[in-house]
């Protein structure tokens, strides 16, 4: 006997389904976007595509943001684990980035804003399902993306003050309203989006069935600013050839650095599950909204840098991901301070 399909439980939409499966493809995607900007930009004209770049970051961060619930930051459970992830995005990882960006791009501002921006903001949708990939603590990863996003929001136009402001002129009001017009606007109308769709069709439904529809929009939002930012400086690109691989550099350096610091201190300090949480609680950077923001503020050179940043960090999540087991061992084993790491066990 079959039993009949609810509209819950039917089958996605072909397009949904597509665009719910680009987020799996970064890796590919990103570099594809960067190419076909690189080719539209020495061919044509396209300066006019500037005008265009604010509300295409505000659509881009807005489907993003429509499953984003502040409500969920609210429960004091986790506390450790969001607790060290918070330590680590606000503080330790920024100063990392700082130091990156003095020594590899002290004479160039644009480059210079772009590596600061890679540290300032911290999680994003894809922390969750990494997590969950990994056999983390998704519940902690939900909660450090909602706390994250608020905290370098708030902590963002003080952040590149401080970090960039004797680089790259910073005007402290243009950096908060561009906050509010890439983060805040998006914010409130994800916010009535979900809650208006909810009500029409039911949260089962809407979980089921439309849900999955946003975060494929945000991604093809993505491709379609890293192809814009590419485009811009496709000149100076060919130019000088070897810059995407200059910028490569310390991007490797900043996200290896972030792996291990993070991975030794869920080890010194948490459970396997939250240990996990933290890992991708810092490591995957809110690339979207800092290259909207580079983008608004500070012009295609450093949307650059934060456009091959994907790259980098797209990748060695998925390897990180494999690595998991032999780093925290396996799911049922017993970790935590004071447990060795599966090498370190006798046979």
């Amino acid at each position: 006997m079959t039993v009949a399909s609810t509209p819950a439980t039917a089958p996605l939409h072909p397009v949904i389904r597509a665009l719910a499966s680009l987020s799996k493809h970064l890796v590919v995607l990103i570099p594809l976007a960067m190419a076909a900007g690189l080719a539209a930009g020495l061919v044509f004209d396209v300066s006019s595509l500037q005008v265009l770049v604010l509300p295409m970051t505000m659509l881009m961060v807005y489907p993003m943001l429509v499953n984003f619930r502040v409500s969920e930051a609210l429960d004091l459970k986790d506390g450790r684990a969001i607790g060290l992830a918070m330590a680590l995005d606000f503080m330790a990882l920024p100063l990392l980035a700082w130091v990156l960006a003095v020594v590899f791009f002290s004479g160039e501002p644009g480059l210079f804003v772009g590596m600061v921006l890679a540290g300032l903001f911290p999680t994003s949708g894809m922390t969750i399902s990494w997590t969950g990939f990994a056999g983390g603590n998704v519940t902690a990863a939900v909660k450090m993306t909602v706390i994250g996003l608020i905290a370098a929001s708030l902590l963002a136009p003080v952040y590149l003050l401080v970090f960039a402001g004797a680089v790259v002129e910073v005007d402290f009001l243009e950096v908060l309203r561009t906050v509010v017009f890439v983060v805040g606007i998006p914010l409130i109308a994800g916010t009535l989006t979900r809650t208006l769709l909810v009500k029409r069709y039911g949260q089962p439904r809407y979980k089921a069935r439309i849900a999955p529809l946003f975060p494929g929009l945000s991604t093809l939002g993505v491709l379609v600013i890293v192809f814009v930012a590419i485009a811009l400086k496709a000149k100076m690109i060919a130019q000088e050839p070897m810059l995407v691989l200059r910028i490569l550099v310390p991007l490797i350096v900043f996200y290896g650095l972030n792996y291990v610091i993070a991975t030794l201190a869920g080890r010194a300090l948490l459970d396997r599950g939250d240990a996990i949480a933290v890992v991708y609680g810092t490591v995957m950077r809110n690339l979207s909204i800092a290259l909207g923001i580079a983008m608004t503020a500070f012009g295609a050179e450093a949307a650059l840098l934060l456009a091959t940043a994907y790259i980098v960090q797209v990748q060695s999540a998925a390897w990180y991901v494999k690595a998991t087991g032999r780093v925290f061992g396996p799911a049922d084993a017993p970790t935590g301070p004071g447990v060795a790491p599966v090498s370190a066990r006798p046979a």
